[in-house]
């Protein structure tokens, strides 16, 4: 008998049937204790397996996300803003705008939960079954020109565009040069339409010249694609990291 179920969770992990293996002995025994049928037993493996194979699932994507930490909108401290629309927020949470392939812009000051909003909004397409990314736009950019120099390009934009979700982090922070603007702007273009994204930026759209080599048509044909889908949050207030600086 031992040799017989050795024999067989052996092939059940070659199958990677994880579950069933580590659990077909135990529930075998409570099985016949409970006098269950053979079709009761294995839809009963079969709900653990599945339930484990979803949990691996999930957490496969959150790792692809590349998200830098765990955030929630359960921890977000809402009475620190001066200005946000809590409701308008908790509704995008319902992941509306991915099916819709739109995007969200979510702008304001330093220090005000942008990166925590949208990695909180991250972590939740990943948990409801879709793909996302999360980086920086100067991350975006540097791979970019290294791909480009290497002639790979196109492999690497692929990275870009695959997923179901782009978080695209702190555009703005940093001036891009004039192969930068061009590099966003192929994935802003290829997105369009295609895939949501998630951007933050410190700056107002007028201002947006300034990221994009002060180029009103680089800038133009960003904000164009960006804005036709979208949902703008507005956050105002002072920056929380600064709150408690002596000053």
């Amino acid at each position: 008998m031992k040799k017989n179920n050795d024999m067989l969770e052996n092939k059940l992990t070659a199958l990677k049937l994880n579950y069933f293996a580590e659990n077909f002995r135990a529930a075998a025994q409570l099985a016949a204790e409970s006098n269950m049928t053979h079709l009761e037993f294995l839809s009963e493996l079969t709900d653990g397996e599945l339930a484990e194979h979803d949990t691996r699932t999930v957490q496969r994507r959150l790792r692809n996300a590349r998200l830098p930490c765990e955030k929630t909108l359960e921890q977000f401290q809402w009475s620190h803003p001066e200005k946000i629309n809590r409701m308008q927020i908790e509704n995008l949470m319902r992941l509306d705008f991915i099916n819709k392939k739109s995007n969200i812009l979510i702008i304001g000051g330093c220090g005000l939960g942008k990166s925590h909003l949208t990695m909180a909004l991250t972590r939740q397409a990943c948990l409801k079954g879709y793909n996302a990314l999360f980086c920086s736009a100067i991350e975006i950019v540097n791979n970019l020109t290294a791909a480009r120099a290497a002639n790979c390009l196109d492999r690497a934009l692929k990275k870009y565009l695959t997923p179901n979700v782009l978080a695209m982090d702190e555009l703005g922070y940093l001036p891009l040069d004039k192969l930068g603007c061009d590099l966003l702007f192929q994935v802003v273009s290829q997105r369009y339409e295609r895939g949501s994204m998630i951007i933050t930026s410190n700056r107002v759209f007028k201002n947006w010249a300034e990221i994009f080599h002060n180029d009103p048509v680089v800038t133009s044909a960003i904000l164009d694609r960006l804005l036709h889908h979208s949902e703008v949050v507005t956050i105002e207030g002072k920056s929380f990291r600064m709150k408690d600086r002596v000053t």
